[in-house]
């Protein structure tokens, strides 16, 4: 049984849903860190590495439940349990359950250029945001080289780079005609991993909706390309075999994207059996926190305008202190602003304390005039003036609650809300600070 809700939403259940309380409770109780430490090879979670970002990410739930209540947070996605399993759309989702914003923002994301969706069964969403994943988890592995490995073969020639196979020669080589059987050990290419790429590759490929995720751009052409030479010996009708050769993650210093993209691949090819874990304990699923999408959504056009500093590279950090200590990473800035992401709400200036006096003193050690938040909502807050020092505070809102008949409408509303902001915001920046006064 699916049940539905959307992100920061507190749903009362049905009597019929009574009976999953059980389930409920299970993928209730653990963090998303324990999720991920934990047993559980059929959950995806995104972002992936929960230190590389300063929200505490891995501290959150799925969901909480109080009673016969269940509120969910920033998670979004699908997870279950046996023959549970909860659908937690965003809270922009159309009435019908077309959840263009979600696709929308992934398909930002990851680079997928997509304008029809065609499907919008929980099972054949899934499918969607496995797929959404592919190309950028290919070309960020592609990026280390072509995986290899150490592998034994056994060969049966004249050019002998080995150890002699004394029985095996025996059985084949008598009577004798030159040939000597022997093993030997090769760095290849074409190994059990690339094979499992390979075959996902193919799967997509052969997909009606999808094959053109893997034509999007020509650094994914390419990669395409280099897997396929690569891995020569391919056979459509080994792909369980390979499937299960890869149910042992990868664990090489260098090659360290393709853990990640071994695990997508995996779920990639069994998708339709996703539901059916060997242990009925078992919680699998795909999840996205809210809060990082949004933000990486926001930098996918903020970019020319608003420096994105980085935890994972500590790219852009900024020092609360004159010694280079207390680094801190501001979501957007530059040489004149400073601006928050938040994926909630701030009507009528209802902006929570923690938040507000987090800008202000990035605004303070930055030494900047002009701060604010960005989240999706309805209209922009008019700018307030600080006392003290002075300097202003603007939230912008970014419209996403739109009502088009198509994905492909909703893009096009959405192309246009990423133009105006970007000028809204941009003209903000260049406006000299005289001419900002308290408009509350």
């Amino acid at each position: 049984m699916t049940l539905s809700t959307t992100d920061n939403h507190r749903l009362t259940l049905k009597t019929e849903h009574l009976s999953l309380l059980e389930d409920l409770r299970w993928m209730a109780a653990p963090t998303l860190k324990t999720l991920c430490g934990g047993d559980h090879a059929n959950l995806l979670v995104f972002p992936q590495s929960f230190e590389a970002y300063g929200d505490k990410i891995g501290d959150q739930r799925i969901f909480d439940i109080h009673g016969n209540e269940l509120e969910t947070g920033n998670i979004m996605g699908f997870v279950g349990r046996g023959t549970t399993m909860v659908k937690i759309q965003s809270r922009f989702a159309q009435d019908e359950g077309r959840d263009y914003f979600l696709h929308y923002m992934l398909q930002k994301v990851f680079s997928i250029h997509l304008f029809d969706l065609k499907h919008h069964s929980e099972e054949e969403n899934i499918f969607d945001f496995l797929i959404y994943l592919f190309p950028t988890f290919l070309k960020k592995a592609v990026r280390q080289g072509i995986y290899k490995e150490y592998l034994t073969r056994h060969l049966n020639d004249a050019n002998i780079r080995g150890h002699i196979d004394v029985s095996r020669h025996i059985r084949e080589n008598i009577p004798f005609a030159g040939n000597v059987a022997y093993s030997t050990r090769v760095y290849a290419k074409n190994n059990h991993v690339t094979q499992l790429i390979r075959h996902t590759i193919e799967y997509i490929d052969s997909h009606p909706y999808y094959n053109g995720v893997l034509g999007n751009d020509e650094e994914t052409k390419t990669a395409v390309q280099l897997i396929r030479e690569a891995t020569s010996s391919y056979n459509r009708n080994e792909r369980e075999r390979i499937i299960n050769a890869n149910i042992r993650p990868v664990h090489h210093p260098y090659f360290s994207e393709y853990k990640h993209l071994q695990h997508l691949c995996v779920q990639i090819l069994r998708h339709e059996g996703m539901k059916y874990g060997h242990d009925e304990n078992e919680i699998y699923g795909i999840l996205f926190d809210g809060a990082w999408l949004w933000e990486e959504y926001l930098n996918t056009f903020l970019h020319p305008i608003l420096e994105h500093p980085r935890n994972r590279t500590g790219e852009g950090c900024k020092y609360v202190f004159t010694n280079h200590t207390g680094e801190c990473y501001p979501d957007f800035c530059n040489s004149e602003m400073i601006l928050d992401a938040k994926y909630k709400g701030y009507a009528n200036w209802n902006i929570q304390r923690a938040d507000l006096y987090q800008v202000i003193s990035y605004m303070y050690i930055m030494e900047l005039k002009k701060g604010g938040f960005i989240v999706p909502t309805n209209g922009n807050l008019k700018p307030r003036t600080l006392n003290g020092y002075g300097g202003t505070i603007t939230v912008f809102g970014l419209n996403v609650n739109h009502r088009p008949n198509t994905y492909q409408g909703f893009c096009t509303i959405m192309n246009e809300e990423e133009k105006r902001i970007s000028e809204l915001i941009g003209n903000m920046i260049t406006v000299e600070d005289s001419l900002c006064s308290d408009q509350a």
